[in-house]
């Protein structure tokens, strides 16, 4: 008796992780460390429908699951992915110091991790030369993942930059920690007592936010961002490329951004690249700003080759900060999910992922090294679902919901085939079907890592 196929139902559409850019240190999570020039599927180290937030810093990727679960990969030169060691990790990896502690969220800085529990706890591990754990007198680097006593409040937001990290507690309060943004602030303003959030090594009240309530915070490179429940946008910091929508140089107190600049409307949604920032309002607007040499704020500004001109000729004098607003990027309106590397950006709208900035190392997943300098979509996802995108400096990770397979059903039919004629036939049906399910997989590429004096999203100037 041989059964013929029949339709049936779909199967149940399955998730999984994508991965692909900057892996010089294996924080693509895919066992070697050569760049991915094209999204590539992981082999699932956690139920991929269970992941929550994808992350990552300067070379290391984390990734948070919905029980709380934290696994991270990449580099650990420092202890930065709180295992223990300070060998680099190839593959998604369960932090097990923390199983019994469920993670919120975790924002990871050039060369540390910063992680909030449930529970409203932070903990820091990675390097402390810049006093970037919040750990007074602390050893310049933590393996294991170590409390921030003096953060005694309930924490419910948090930001890691290049050298400086944030916290935002239950009441509205912002704190920061880290000398990242010293430097520049005693270079650009001279004879100025800069304020001690900006020069300290444990977690310091950010003053000057008092009458308002912080929801989120943000870090670039070399300046701090803080969202408040008004819908208003606070920045502080380095203005050297026109991030914080100012004509000052350096910011050493927060500063709201006015509200006309969003057309105004309140901002629901913020995110910050090294130099750049994207903010969403209350309409879904898309709105970009800061440095654009790389396309990372999506559109070309009008100044844009004086600008170049200015930054390759080194015998020209520095003309001040850059004169960069924020401006609506219609295509993005409406994102659902939206995160900033060093210099580009991913986002999901109407569930197609889009890509667009800096791909030297392939992290716009277009299969290029060229910037792309408006948002596009990712050609290699664009069958499957965008559910979360994460970036690193210079690496990109979405986590997508894969096309549904068609299920093959089975009709009796009499013949007089024999039983082993029905295997053979059966047999060809689920080579067939494995054949399919391949050839829906997205192509891959295995290129050397770039040569290029950029170090994979290190902002090598003076900051």
């Amino acid at each position: 008796m041989e059964r013929e196929p029949c339709a049936s139902e779909a199967a149940p559409a399955a998730a999984a992780l994508f991965a692909w850019g900057a892996n010089s240190y294996g924080q693509l999570g895919l066992g070697h460390k050569e760049d991915v020039f094209l999204p590539q599927q992981l082999n699932d180290f956690c139920k991929p429908e269970c992941i929550r937030r994808i992350t990552g810093g300067g070379g290391h990727s984390a990734v948070v699951t919905d029980d709380g679960g934290l696994f991270v990969c990449g580099l650990n030169k420092d202890g930065q992915l709180g295992l223990g060691h300070t060998e680099d990790v190839l593959y998604f990896t369960a932090c097990r110091s923390l199983l019994d502690c469920p993670i919120q969220q975790v924002a990871c800085g050039w060369d540390f991790t910063i992680i909030l529990t449930e529970s409203g706890q932070v903990l820091s591990c990675g390097s402390n030369s810049f006093g970037q754990l919040g750990v007074p007198h602390g050893p310049r680097r933590c393996m294991v993942p170590q409390a921030i006593e003096l953060l005694s409040e309930k924490v419910v937001c948090i930001a890691a930059g290049l050298r400086h990290a944030l916290a935002a507690t239950a009441s509205g309060i912002v704190f920061q920690w880290g000398t990242g943004l010293a430097s520049s602030g005693r270079r650009l303003c001279p004879g100025q007592t800069l304020p001690p959030f900006l020069t300290a090594k444990e977690p310091s009240r950010v003053t000057g936010l008092e009458n308002s309530k912080a929801t989120c915070v943000l870090a670039g490179s070399d300046h701090s961002a803080s969202l408040t429940d008004a819908g208003e946008l606070y920045v502080w910091g380095s203005n050297k490329h026109g991030q914080l929508a100012s004509l000052a140089a350096f910011l050493p107190m927060p500063q709201k951004i006015e509200a006309h600049c969003f057309q105004n409307e309140k901002v629901t949604s913020v995110w910050s690249g090294w130099t750049h920032l994207v903010a969403q309002t209350e309409t879904g607007k898309v709105f970009t700003w800061g440095r654009a040499d790389y396309g990372q704020l999506g559109r070309k500004l009008e100044s844009h080759e004086d600008w170049k001109l200015q930054n390759q000729d080194p015998s020209r004098p520095c003309s001040g900060p850059q004169k960069s607003m924020p401006s609506s990027l219609h295509c993005l309106t409406g994102a659902a999910e939206v995160s900033c590397g060093s210099e580009h950006n991913l986002a999901v709208i109407g569930g197609t992922c889009y890509s667009w900035g800096w791909n030297e190392h392939g992290m716009c997943g277009d299969g290029s090294e060229a910037d792309i300098w408006a948002p596009k979509p990712v050609q290699a996802l664009r069958s499957s679902l965008g559910l979360l995108v994460g970036c690193g400096a210079g690496h990109s990770l979405a986590l997508c919901q894969l096309p549904a397979l068609p299920e093959l059903g089975w009709c009796p039919k009499v013949t007089g085939s024999s039983p082993d004629a029905t295997e053979d036939a059966e047999s060809r049906e689920a080579m067939n079907k494995e054949r399919n399910w391949k050839e829906r997989q997205p192509e891959t590429s295995t290129r050397s890592p770039s040569g290029r004096s950029r170090n994979e999203g290190l902002v090598t100037e003076a900051l």
